[in-house]
């Protein structure tokens, strides 16, 4: 790895965030492949989507480090989402033919493609951390909020008596946890409803949540950046 440029030190987990170089390209594929082992790894990005990824939206990525050592990282792209219609696949999102890396660039909402943590490193702040960098990306380039497919792994575990939608109300509501979804709540999320087929994992039935977070400085009489 070569020395990268920190944006933040985290205040809880002591890493050192920088945006993502091209030259990190194998190795942040790998981190996503290890931390998703039950996905297919056509729905996660790999090299040459993660080359795209750092021309066209650097600024917007995120890759942490304990030393020089990579233990996580938050990818997204800008798009344009309509909440009215909200059903999609990551597919839609991010192509899988590495014909782009799906960012959009005077999209309004920022679209959170993955957040990968290594094992070791989880429940030491990373996630909120990397939060913390996108919201300000929102508030930076004036965007409406971030969007996502927010994994449901605890669902795999009431598949069989409930429906994926129940399972976030469920979740929602308290009444039950959840390890990426109770998180992402606690950040702000809202999470209005299941996404069908949105990744290929047969543990939860292909199934994600909608997460939305409005961003409450969005100014829609101004116009972000282009970045």
């Amino acid at each position: 790895m070569s020395d990268p440029h920190i944006v933040m030190v985290g205040e809880r987990s002591g890493l050192g965030y920088a945006h993502i170089h091209r030259e990190w390209a194998a190795d942040l594929a790998a981190l996503e492949l290890a931390s998703y082992p039950t996905a297919d790894p056509g729905d996660l990005y790999d090299e040459p989507s993660l080359l795209l990824l750092a021309e066209d939206f650097a600024g917007g990525c995120f890759a942490a480090f304990d030393g020089d050592l990579l233990v996580a990282m938050g990818l997204g792209v800008r798009t344009h989402f309509d909440l009215d219609d909200p059903q999609h696949t990551i597919g839609d999102i991010v192509p899988h033919d590495n014909s782009g890396s799906g960012h959009v660039p005077d999209g309004d909402w920022y679209y959170g493609t993955g957040i990968s943590t290594r094992p070791e490193y989880r429940r030491r702040g990373v996630g909120s951390e990397l939060y913390v960098l996108r919201k300000q990306v929102c508030r930076d380039l004036n965007l409406r909020g971030i969007v996502a497919g927010g994994v449901i792994p605890g669902y795999a575990a009431h598949k069989d008596r409930m429906s994926a939608d129940a399972y976030i109300a469920e979740v929602r509501a308290g009444r039950l946890y959840d390890p990426t979804l109770s998180f992402q709540l606690r950040n702000g999320f809202e999470a209005p409803c299941a996404l069908a087929g949105y990744i290929e994992d047969p543990a939860v039935d292909n199934f994600a949540a909608l997460i939305i977070w409005h961003n409450p400085d969005h100014s829609a009489a101004a116009s972000g950046r282009v970045a």
